[in-house]
């Protein structure tokens, strides 16, 4: 019925407009089988099965008449024998030298060479390695500052004990914090962590394990057993120091 429909329209128009609008449904077929198919593949697959061509065709969008946004890229990279560094030298002009880039396309190529090149020049922060409760409590520490109430944070390690990310799980009252088992180990594993510390902050001071702390660090402990985390240590925190559950043999 939709395409009974669809030849009606088209037979009804004069004969020039028909076939024009069968060769622009024609052009936009071609491009979405080409065109799009780098995003499919990105989203399926992973950026890293890319080539350069297709990154660049992601960028651009679109083509022109006579090729794709594929085919254009590769012309561009043939063009610098596929060197990516001869590309980042290029100019604006020198992009929309290329027919169906328009300044708009080169501005996008342009801006993405650029952040790759302060990416590399850029200087990574080496993420601290936990050997010790101390190092633990160090990162930790500024996160509790000055608070009256309780907080729950978790420091998510790579397999060398380096900190890959600190997470707040939960906040409560002046005397205690609900935790909740799955927020803890959801965190973990959306950050491909292997290892975890257990923290939370005693506002009164006290730095002694309630019974509730206690049964909570067990729960996370049998836990982190059955999904192969290294739970490491739970530290109760305070503005007199800081307690280790490792230290004190709880772990």
């Amino acid at each position: 019925m939709i395409l009974l429909i669809f030849l009606v329209k088209l037979l009804a128009k004069p004969k020039c407009c028909v076939m024009e609008e069968i060769q622009d449904t024609r052009m936009r077929l071609k491009d979405w089988s080409e065109q799009d198919r780098p995003r499919e593949k990105l989203a399926l697959s992973g950026r890293r099965l890319l080539s350069n061509a297709e990154l660049i065709a992601i960028l651009i969008g679109s083509g022109s008449k006579e090729e794709t946004a594929v085919e254009l890229s590769k012309r561009i990279l043939a063009d610098i024998n596929n060197n990516l560094d001869d590309l980042a030298r290029y100019s604006l002009a020198d992009l929309c030298r290329y027919k169906g880039i328009g300044e708009a396309k080169a501005v996008s190529i342009v801006a993405a060479l650029e952040l790759g090149r302060r990416r590399k020049n850029s200087n990574i922060l080496e993420k601290p390695q936990i050997t010790s409760s101390e190092d633990a409590y160090n990162v930790l520490r500024s996160v509790y500052a000055d608070l009256n109430h309780e907080e729950f944070w978790i420091l998510l390690l790579n397999t060398n004990n380096r900190v890959v990310g600190k997470e707040l799980i939960s906040k409560g009252g002046s005397g205690m914090v609900a935790v909740d088992a799955k927020a803890v180990f959801q965190s973990v594993l959306q950050a491909k962590a292997t290892g975890l510390i257990l923290s939370h902050n005693h506002p009164s001071g006290a730095l002694k394990p309630s019974q509730a702390d206690k049964q909570m660090t067990n729960k996370i402990m049998e836990g982190a057993k059955y999904l192969d985390i290294r739970l490491l240590d739970h530290l109760i925190i305070s503005d007199e120091g800081y307690y280790s559950f490792l230290d004190n043999e709880q772990i």
